[in-house]
């Protein structure tokens, strides 16, 4: 070592120390901890964190490339916005508040920056030198020759196997979790009374088959188990795919193999696939549709020479849109984008997006027309609005004045207001008043104006707090709590919907099995278990789909960016919702695999160029 490395080698390490203890005095203000405890300050743990910290900045910083500009923008910018989610959410948590008068905030907001840039960039280096390190192992490890062929039914096989992995839970939980928006779906098609609130293609499937059932059977606990078989049949066959998928592009097999397991034995994926809720065949439609953008940028030449794979997008796209509302405006904001990277196929790519929104609104106006279904609700699409203006007359009724109270009740009334709930808009926008509000709908958003400009940082903080879940890794879902349903009381958590909405009733075949996954739905059973928790966390999964999405775009690999281009944007879209519950992310946990072979395999999603 020469005296000039020496001296850049000492001064690294400085910026390593001052960094690391910068980093380890703020990280108290990112941890949930009471206020005036010494749990961290005054604990031999945060020595540990100091030490811990040391070393790995000081490995980064000799071991990446410091003239990386790019490099170092893009990480910079991931590590911002996961510092202001960890300082914001720890608040929103705390005491359901952000006070931005706060100097700790701002302080520790560039400091713990600068520590996770640092990191990001470490572990970018490092998946980026993955191939490297695998040449290297094959030299001393022998490593088995995959098989000269795949293995026979291997998709038949696999389809099977997740059957009868989640059989065991149907019957434990018999007839199995009938809830979110359920009864109601169901009593649509039994009194033939139907609105546009729920998407009426699964409406009808769901009060169809139970309805269906109930006639010949007199049952309505088997009507509901057979919508169970049926939606067991669509995500397998989904997942199916998925792996046949990975299998044809040579990913790992130990990789494969853990995906099948995760897939048919991981609690949040078993929940949802015996789950009413229509979130589910609408991830399996947008997870099928990831695949297909992702096939698209991978070999465009082969892809739209290929009548099956157009086809295969076209109605992949189609039944995402056709099960939930949000999918519409984000494949819509998508739109461009897949007409600019496709541009040398605009003619095709333009007729098969044609043919998406046009049949889309053919099949969800005729099914309108003839069901007879209406709409005249508004407050789906101002759940943030209407949270704003409750929670600024609840805790700043001094800016209203008399006239703008007049105003504000004649479509919340008094009754409503006083029912605030940070976390969930449903008391307070179940009242919304839609008669006034269509004849004047200009009048309320000048309301909604004035008084915004009066308080604006109540307006981000009624928004913040409703949904912070979507990005804060360490938030207790417990957005239902107190509320009484059928059968039970939410209390610590409201994880999930655990419940069988009327007409059916819980059986239970394995009351053991059933109770296990009554505790991880209404209990505070998998917070308590370290790092474990973080893979039920929507926000701690929005950060690994977040780093994967970073990464891509680092390596320029955008053939890989636009699909997941399509999830951001479908998160964007429940950031706008009621509330924060895993079933409007639950893409993350349907396409974690996927998210994990991009990154750890890149080479296999190589593309083609002609």
């Amino acid at each position: 070592m020469n005296e000039n490395e020496f001296k850049i080698g000492l001064k690294l390490n400085f910026v390593a120390f001052f960094i690391a203890t910068a980093g380890t005095l703020c990280f108290s203000q990112i941890i949930n901890l009471k206020e005036n405890t010494l749990a961290y300050t005054n604990s031999i743990f945060s020595v540990f964190i100091w030490l811990l910290c040391i070393y790995a900045v000081n490995l980064s910083l000799h071991t990446i490339d410091l003239r990386d500009m790019r490099g170092w923008k893009l990480a910079g910018v991931l590590s911002f916005a996961f510092t202001a989610a960890m300082l914001f959410g720890v608040r929103l948590e705390a005491v359901g508040n952000v006070d931005f008068k706060d100097w700790k905030l701002w302080i520790s907001l560039p400091v713990l920056t600068c520590l996770f840039t640092i990191l990001v960039r470490k572990f970018w280096n490092f998946l980026g030198n993955m191939e490297e390190r695998k040449e290297r192992l094959a030299q001393y490890i022998r490593v088995p020759e995959p098989l000269k062929s795949p293995v026979k039914n291997a998709d038949v096989l696999t389809f099977v196997f997740l059957l009868l992995c989640w059989l065991p839970v149907l019957l434990a939980v018999y007839p199995g979790f009938f809830v979110y928006d359920a009864q109601d779906e169901y009593l649509q098609v039994a009194s033939r009374t139907f609105t546009t609130h729920h998407p009426l293609v699964h409406v009808l499937m769901l009060g169809g088959i139970i309805c269906a059932v109930h006639k010949v059977t007199d049952s309505y606990n088997l009507g509901i188990a057979c919508y169970m078989l049926v939606q067991m049949c669509i995500v397998a066959g989904g997942f199916t795919v998925l792996l046949s998928y990975l299998r044809r592009k040579k990913t790992g097999r130990l990789l494969r193999i853990i995906a099948l397991l995760y897939f048919a034995l991981f609690p949040v994926i078993v929940m949802f696939t015996l789950c009413s809720a229509k979130d589910t065949i609408f991830t399996v439609a947008l997870l099928m549709l990831l695949l297909s953008m992702l096939e698209m940028g991978i070999d465009r030449e082969r892809f739209f020479s290929s009548r099956t794979e157009m086809i295969f997008f076209v109605l992949s796209a189609l039944a995402m849109l056709l099960f939930r509302k949000n999918g519409i405006y984000a494949f819509v904001v998508m739109i461009p984008a897949l007409l600019f990277y496709h541009k040398k196929y605009l003619k095709k790519m333009g007729m098969l997006l044609a043919v998406i929104i046009v049949s889309y609104f053919l099949i969800n106006g005729g099914l309108a027309a003839v069901l007879g279904a209406h709409e005249t609700e508004n407050q789906e699409i101002l759940t943030v609005p209407i949270q704003q203006l409750a929670r600024t007359y609840k805790f700043n009724k001094d800016v209203f004045s008399e006239e703008d109270i007049a105003i504000l009740h004649e479509i919340l009334p008094e009754e409503a207001l006083v029912l605030y709930n940070p976390k969930l808009s449903d008391p307070v926008k179940y009242r919304f008043q839609n008669g006034p509000y269509n004849a004047n709908r200009l009048k309320y958003a000048k309301l909604w104006l004035k008084i915004g400009l009066k308080k604006p940082l109540s307006y981000i903080n009624a928004w913040l707090v409703n949904s912070y879940g979507f990005w804060y890794p360490d938030t207790i879902i417990d957005v239902y709590s107190g509320n009484t349903v059928f059968t039970f009381t939410y209390e610590d958590s409201s994880y999930f919907g655990y419940e069988v909405e009327l007409p059916g009733v819980r059986d239970s075949k394995i009351p053991w099995l059933d109770e296990a996954y009554r505790r991880l739905s209404l209990e505070l059973e998998q917070e308590r278990m370290p790092i474990v928790s973080m893979m039920y966390s929507p926000g701690c999964l929005f950060w690994c789909f977040a780093f994967v999405f970073s990464y891509v775009i680092y390596r320029r690999k955008y053939h890989i960016m636009i699909p997941y281009l399509m999830v951001f944007l479908i998160w964007l879209t429940v950031l706008l919702g009621p509330t924060y519950l895993p079933r409007y992310v639950l893409i993350f946990w349907f396409g974690l695999p996927l998210f994990a072979a991009v990154v750890l395999e890149e080479e296999k999603f190589a593309q083609v160029v002609k």
